[in-house]
């Protein structure tokens, strides 16, 4: 099975991190290794290709935390494995809780501060970029954990890209210019990465510390589920962060 991995995370050993792919499933079709129990896969094929992706991190699937995603800008703290109701972000300080957000184009982003061992997990589409979903994970990190912006390390991963993201005039008013290319009749291309990019670093996320994955799913097809692309027939990537603690869970 492949597995995504962030080279910004490597020096930490007792991290964990991994973002699944299309490959590797039993579920038919294009949903392949589809980790989404939302999207109309059969659910002893969705348990295996997780017990499958789980085992590939060597964590126990009674460790997950999950947000319920819907696409809004709201984080919450994560406490204990679960699922955490009306929110597309986690934060937590605890060891053994691993946060896990599933995707097909929208934006996965998670973040480790190695100075208190505080991560982030948030799932950001442009509902949740135009939110701010990112300054907000940042500030819980600020309040909840004591974590400084300065010491965080940040992976963004693969999501749609500007080549192949078109939206319309109501979606591309709500960014800066920056993050917006005009291609006429009302159509634009929007940089969802670049925009949460951009958040991070006027959140004072210093730039050498944030990764961005180049890699675009909506073009990828024999590598990325991409709802854009498959609509009802796509399946969801996970990403996943946590921090090993020892067999009693401290």
């Amino acid at each position: 099975m492949e597995l995504i991995r962030a080279n910004i995370f490597e020096a930490y050993d007792d991290l964990v991190f991994g973002m699944s792919t299309r490959d590797g499933g039993v579920s038919a079709g294009t949903f392949g290794l589809n980790l989404s129990m939302n999207v109309g896969d059969v659910p002893e094929h969705v348990q295996e290709n997780r017990s499958r992706f789980f085992t590939a991190l060597g964590i126990g699937a009674e460790r997950m935390a999950y947000p319920l995603q819907h696409h809004t800008a709201n984080v919450r703290i994560a406490d204990h494995p679960g699922t955490y109701e009306y929110c597309d972000g986690l934060v937590t300080q605890k060891p053994n809780v691993y946060l896990a957000i599933t995707v097909a184009d929208c934006v996965p982003i998670v973040m480790f501060d190695p100075m208190t061992n505080s991560i982030a997990a948030v799932h950001a589409g442009w509902r949740g970029t135009a939110g701010k979903i990112v300054k907000k994970a940042i500030a819980k990190l600020l309040v909840q954990c004591e974590s400084r912006p300065s010491n965080l390390r940040v992976f963004i991963g693969p999501a749609a890209g500007k080549c192949c993201y078109e939206v319309g005039p109501e979606v591309a008013s709500q960014f800066p210019a920056s993050v917006v290319e005009g291609l006429g009749d009302g159509k634009f291309l929007l940089d969802v990465k670049e925009a949460n990019r951009q958040q991070l670093l006027e959140c004072g996320v210093p730039e050498q510390q944030i990764e961005v994955s180049q890699e675009c799913t909506i073009s990828t097809p024999g590598r990325f589920h991409s709802f854009r692309r498959d609509r009802e027939a796509s399946g969801r990537m996970m990403a996943v962060i946590g921090r090993r603690g020892d067999a009693s869970g401290k």
